[in-house]
């Protein structure tokens, strides 16, 4: 039977502003040797399936560092001091200018369990219409694209959106929504 470790020590190595790194000292119940693990902390994230009227997803494109590919996603970003859904409507107008009335939460899930301790909402947001420009952070760079949801399962499997959490979010969406 599994249970769980004990904490023996918990340090903060360094931060990074979004995230920080710390280092995690733990007993095992199996083998009562401590281990040392590394763990990133962070804020909960957000992603935004934004719908419009004719059933076209709001999707983005942007320049990912670590992959260092420019990617097809979804709206999205960290929770800052607020509730999640709060922050999928920010991210969604300060990305793409769009705004919509009917929000539902689709779920959550957990990035990775091994290093991370937060989770990533997701909401879809129907009925969404351009309502202002965007409002970009310094280090933000993003074209919008309008995508039929019915051509977004080929894009996935074709590898054209291949970011994990947005595959994710998809998954969500067309669990919740069969036969559209």
């Amino acid at each position: 039977m599994i249970k769980e470790w004990k904490l023996i020590e918990e340090i903060a190595d360094k931060d990074y502003r979004v995230f920080k790194v710390n280092t995690v000292k733990a007993l095992s119940p199996r083998t009562h040797r401590v281990g040392e693990f590394y763990t990133i902390k962070t804020n909960d994230w957000v992603n935004v399936i934004a719908l419009t009227e004719k059933k076209e997803v709001v999707m983005i494109r942007q320049y990912r560092h670590g992959s260092k590919e420019i990617t097809l996603e979804i709206p999205g970003g960290l929770v800052d001091n607020e509730h999640h859904m709060e922050a999928a409507l920010r991210e969604l107008s300060e990305e793409t200018g769009y705004k919509g009335e009917r929000i539902v939460y689709l779920g959550a899930v957990n990035p990775n369990p091994a290093i991370f301790n937060n989770l990533c909402h997701t909401y879809l947001v129907e009925d969404v219409k351009k309502i202002s420009e965007k409002n970009l952070d310094p280090d933000e760079d993003i074209e919008v694209e309008l995508i039929p949801v019915s051509e977004i399962p080929d894009l996935i499997s074709s590898g054209k959106i291949n970011h994990a959490l947005v595959v994710v979010a998809f998954y969500l969406y067309f669990s919740k929504n069969r036969g559209l």
